[in-house]
């Protein structure tokens, strides 16, 4: 069994194709599990790495896309969800809601619906990458098709 086999692989690259016949999941040679990990494997700026950070609220979770040179700001997804108590999602709850583990989150194809959170400091690049699945596997797309496929509302969420 190769990575592309593997069962939340396979769920990533089945919407990425659905949305775009020629987009595909790629298995790294090394880890991408970090973001800077990945932009040392794939030879592409740390920024271009899109991070796929899960938070909770009271009431749900919420999935937040943030360049790999950039902090989430709690403070301003605080005030873009209209919480108080927002803090970051545990391991298990990362692996419960969206069926990843941690290093290997896609912005798409989760367990549970989520909204999904883009930040703005993304559209500085043409090619961006996530992850699909498994820390050593990824894809690449641009900043107005992440926007489509993940359905994702654009705010400014970094320090």
């Amino acid at each position: 069994m190769t990575l592309l086999d593997k069962e939340p692989v396979k769920r990533v690259e089945k919407l990425l194709k659905e949305f775009n016949p020629n987009q595909e999941v790629i298995a790294l040679d090394k880890s991408a599990r970090t973001a800077r990990e990945a932009a040392s494997s794939l030879g592409c700026e740390v920024g271009a790495i899109v991070k796929s950070l899960l938070f909770k609220t009271k009431k749900d979770f919420v999935l937040c896309l943030v360049a790999g040179d950039k902090r989430a700001s709690l403070n301003k997804i605080k005030k873009i969800l209209k919480f108080k108590d927002v803090s970051m999602a545990s391991a298990e709850e990362v692996k419960i809601i969206t069926g990843y583990t941690i290093g290997g989150v896609s912005p798409i194809g989760h367990l549970s619906e989520v909204d999904i959170y883009i930040d703005n400091s993304l559209k500085r690049f043409n090619s961006l990458f996530a992850a699909a699945g498994h820390p050593n596997c990824i894809f690449e797309i641009n900043f107005e098709d992440l926007e489509k496929i993940t359905k994702g509302k654009i705010e400014e969420l970094t320090e």
